[in-house]
């Protein structure tokens, strides 16, 4: 399944990359969120693919979920517009997760597009605040991730879910709209007992940050408004209550590397740059408290599904942690 906003040479790319896979059986469904430049008519008519139009965008969560209501399959895959699988991807994908019945979701090994040397991400980390980075982001593919493994949760830009799971515990939270939403969904699942599986042999390509770009204001309030509500949700009260401590130290470590050139803060340059920033996080914060009485509801809501104590998600959290380096 793919969800489309715009973009349309590089759903062409990555439609043609579905086209060419290989061992397993699939059918293709584009979730168009109102695009305008003609990308749903390619996925049409030049691929045949089935095409759910929305009329405006309604956010990768809210896509996604309508294009699982409208999939038939045992096993559901998301791939995203600006990514490209190998051959193998899907087939690879599948056959991690028939390993074990209570691996609900498996982790592709995802590489930067335009430096395939270089990982984007295989499976997923997190920082104690909430904030979640790709495992290996950013580092030279020596071979280190070449061995199939449990990781915490997969990345939502090439990824299998079990049918069975997200009929357990849900879809996307679509209080999140984009950005951490698989986080959220990954984290849910491994409260609710299921496991995720890595395996090298599911090769994707990926454009980094092409929807909303690295030096987007947006981009950064939409990530830090759902850090909160990913906390607020799914963290026990024993993390939940240093959350602002250990915010503080990553914004700490953030000014202290872009003052080298280095770091996500960086994409921000300059007092004008610092400020933009500022207001990003206020903004997201401030979103996060709008929404914060809905998820505390469904935080208790999720204790009906809970498989793992909060000493047991607490472990999890803190044994799949990022270095403040790495978040940085």
């Amino acid at each position: 399944m793919v969800v489309n906003w715009n973009r349309k040479e590089l759903l062409r790319a990555c439609l043609a990359s579905l086209s060419r896979q290989t061992g397993v059986s699939l059918e293709v469904i584009v979730v168009d969120n109102g695009s305008s430049d003609g990308s749903a008519d390619v996925a049409e008519q030049e691929f045949r693919t089935r095409v759910i139009r929305n009329p405006d965008n309604r956010g990768f969560c809210a896509a996604n979920n309508q294009g699982i209501a409208a999939a038939r399959g045992e096993f559901i895959a998301l791939l995203n517009n600006d990514a490209e699988a190998e051959p193998g991807w899907l087939a690879a994908l599948h056959r991690a997760c028939m390993q074990a019945a209570d691996i609900g979701m498996a982790a592709s090994k995802i590489l930067v597009w335009e430096d395939p040397h270089r990982i984007d991400k295989v499976g997923h980390l997190i920082f104690p605040d909430g904030q979640n980075r790709g495992r290996g982001s950013g580092a030279l593919d020596c071979g280190q991730f070449d061995r199939a493994e449990e990781v915490l949760w997969p990345d939502g830009c090439a990824a299998i879910y079990r049918k069975e799971m997200l009929d357990q515990i849900g879809g996307f939270d679509e209080d999140f709209f984009a950005y951490g939403d698989d986080a959220e969904l990954g984290l849910r699942a491994r409260i609710a007992g299921w496991r995720c599986w890595y395996t090298p042999e599911a090769v994707v390509r990926h454009h980094r940050g092409s929807t909303l770009g690295k030096s987007s204001a947006r981009r950064l309030e939409l990530i830090e408004r759902n850090r909160v509500l990913l906390a607020l949700k799914l963290f026990p009260w024993t993390l939940l209550v240093l959350n602002p401590i250990f915010f503080a130290m990553r914004v700490v470590a953030g000014l202290a590397a872009a003052s080298q050139g280095s770091g996500d803060t960086a994409y921000f340059p300059g007092i004008r740059g610092k400020w933009t920033m500022t207001k990003a996080l206020i903004r997201g914060d401030l979103g996060a408290l709008r929404l914060a009485p809905r998820i505390l509801r469904k935080r208790a809501a999720i204790g009906r599904m809970r498989r793992l104590s909060p000493a047991e998600v607490r472990r999890l959290i803190l044994s799949n942690r990022l270095s403040l380096r790495e978040v940085v």
